[in-house]
């Protein structure tokens, strides 16, 4: 898929305002949680691998700030993920809130886990 970002970079700098500075925040926590993954533009957006497997992605979007950590990062929190607009293996976190950077280390920390475990 041809995507008009070359690297993360590009994308964060293609967003103004909060939508920027949560994505930089947004980064710097899955970074911090994942030092050893690989960064890239996947399917338009953030995405990082570790040992060719997907980890998680994030996008930014006008009222809110999308995390995927596929299906099974949010089933091991889904009930604390419970309280944002969610859908299979995405949950929106909105730009009028902090973003749950901790939580959001930790579902990171376990994508980890269950990627190095394959």
């Amino acid at each position: 898929m041809e995507t008009k970002f070359k690297d993360v970079t590009t994308y964060i700098a293609s967003f103004s305002g909060i939508q920027h500075e949560l994505l930089i925040q947004m980064r710097n926590a899955i970074q911090k949680a994942a030092p050893e993954a690989e960064e890239s533009i996947s399917y338009g957006m953030p995405a990082y691998k570790l040992k060719g497997k997907a980890l998680v992605y994030f996008a930014g979007y006008k009222n809110h700030i999308g995390f995927y950590a596929t299906p099974s990062g949010h089933s091991e929190f889904e009930k604390e993920l419970s309280i944002y607009k969610q859908g299979k293996g995405s949950v929106q976190f909105p730009v009028d809130m902090e973003l749950p950077l901790e939580l959001v280390a930790r579902i990171v920390d376990f994508r980890v886990r269950l990627v190095s475990k394959k």
